[in-house]
């Protein structure tokens, strides 16, 4: 496999509706500012581009078939070659590793990778109803189904088995929100207080309304490329970029209905799901043996395995022992503050049944912001310092691929340049993970992109 770099990103404004422009156009935005940031004009990068991914994860939204071909066409790149991904929220970390993968494999030196949704063109509740189509329509849609129920559940487990807080849950509120608030591409730029989450009118208990990200139009488009793809660029533009390479990939899947996902033992889950630094570990170990003895589960409807399997390779792939320690920042799907904190476990920045305690410790948090919390730590890996999905919105296809464009700003040192505000700017970032999820864990993708100094 050859290196693969991430050389440039654009996003559109994550908005609730975008009725100035059609999808194509709102595409184009994106793809636009990509282009325009490696110092070249349309026409030129047209002559150089090899072939493209596209995103998105309804055709409901649009009443549009085959609307990837439309974009293609918009975009210009016909006759080129494209295919479209779909894997629910984990579409844009899919359409992510399918550009990667055509660059890695030899298959084209200079990729683009384009995701979008318009969700807005429907009412909100005939949205949740085409996301809940992303469950079993044959079992747990007719029964009602729908994915704040489903988190609330996962969650309420949670707080069972470990002791989690609804106050833990505010606190990925509040952080999420304060660090958006410095982003001008987010949907929701607002402070807010822990009183402020849990007095937020309540969708499915615990859960409130600021719990949970909102439906978005939007668009996102990243630009992938070999050693040769690169120099084609930096030739035609007279640059030479910061080399930003994709050093790992990994993904897991788990069957659609929870009821379904097998119970492993102990020394299963060792074997096969703890990592590195948790086997090296014998208080860890312990930890664990423990919680298996009290009779906990894994995977359970408390964590998601996919997420696990999906760090366990990109890890492995990149080289990243203890994440925490290692990885400098982390972009991962909080479609609930819930899934923020099962997603810490899985990502292994805390161990299972920690999640809760780690939201508050400060360990995730952005240094230099005024949170207007106590925070008894100080940072170590920003978790969402662009303010995730509840904050910017989740337009879904374009999701993954605009934490991809964050990560790749960020491992650039222009968040300044891009937002007009240095405060998301993680100083000498040098290696950031993006972490994209589908349904209740069913799909999930985690990348690993490293500056290379």
């Amino acid at each position: 496999m050859r290196n693969v770099y991430a050389v440039s990103g654009g996003v559109s404004k994550f908005v609730k509706t975008r009725p100035d422009k059609t999808f194509q156009a709102v595409i184009k935005e994106a793809y636009d500012y990509a282009i325009s940031d490696l110092g070249l004009d349309f026409r030129q990068f047209q002559e150089m581009v090899d072939g493209s991914v596209a995103s998105y994860f309804s055709d409901h939204f649009t009443r549009q078939l085959m609307a990837g071909i439309m974009a293609q066409d918009y975009l210009g790149l016909c006759p080129k070659p494209s295919h479209r991904v779909e894997g629910g929220g984990a579409t844009g970390g899919i359409c992510f590793q399918e550009a990667w993968k055509a660059v890695s494999s030899g298959y084209m030196d200079i990729c683009v990778a384009y995701g979008f949704e318009t969700m807005s063109h429907v009412e909100t509740w005939k949205g949740n109803e085409f996301i809940a189509l992303a469950s079993d329509v044959s079992f747990d849609y007719p029964v009602g189904g729908f994915y704040s129920g489903y988190y609330a559940m996962m969650v309420t487990r949670h707080m069972y088995e470990f002791g989690t807080t609804v106050e833990q849950l505010a606190h990925v509120s509040v952080k999420n929100h304060s660090n958006a608030y410095h982003n001008p591409y987010s949907q929701k730029q607002r402070r807010l207080s822990i009183e402020d989450v849990r007095n937020a009118p309540m969708v499915a208990w615990p859960l409130t309304r600021l719990d949970i990200c909102v439906m978005s139009d939007g668009a996102a488009a990243v630009i992938f490329a070999s050693e040769e793809g690169l120099a084609k660029l930096e030739a035609a533009s007279g640059r030479r970029y910061p080399r930003v390479k994709v050093s790992g990939i990994g993904r897991g899947t788990d069957a659609m209905r929870m009821a379904d996902r097998p119970h492993q033992s102990f020394d299963t889950f060792i074997q096969f799901n703890a990592l590195p630094h948790e086997r090296d570990n014998d208080d860890t170990t312990a930890y664990y043996r423990d919680l298996w003895d009290r009779g906990f589960r894994y995977p359970g409807v408390h964590s998601f395995r996919a997420g696990r399997m999906a760090s366990v390779e990109a890890y492995r792939n990149a080289g990243v022992y203890d994440p925490l320690q290692e990885i400098d920042f982390v972009e991962l799907h909080d479609a609930y503050t819930s899934s923020e904190i099962q997603t810490y476990e899985d990502m292994g920045l805390c161990r299972y049944g920690e999640g809760g305690p780690f939201a508050t410790s400060g360990k995730t948090f952005m240094p230099g912001i005024d949170y207007g919390l106590t925070l008894p730590e100080a940072t170590m890996c920003p978790v969402n310092p662009s303010g995730g999905l509840i904050a910017c919105g989740h337009p879904v296809g374009a999701t993954g691929l605009m934490q991809g464009v964050f990560a790749l700003w960020q491992l650039q040192g222009t968040i300044d340049k891009h937002f007009g505000d240095p405060q998301l700017q993680i100083r000498n970032a040098q290696r950031g993970a993006i972490h994209s999820h589908a349904g209740t864990g069913t799909y999930v993708t985690v990348s690993i992109l490293e500056a290379e100094r």
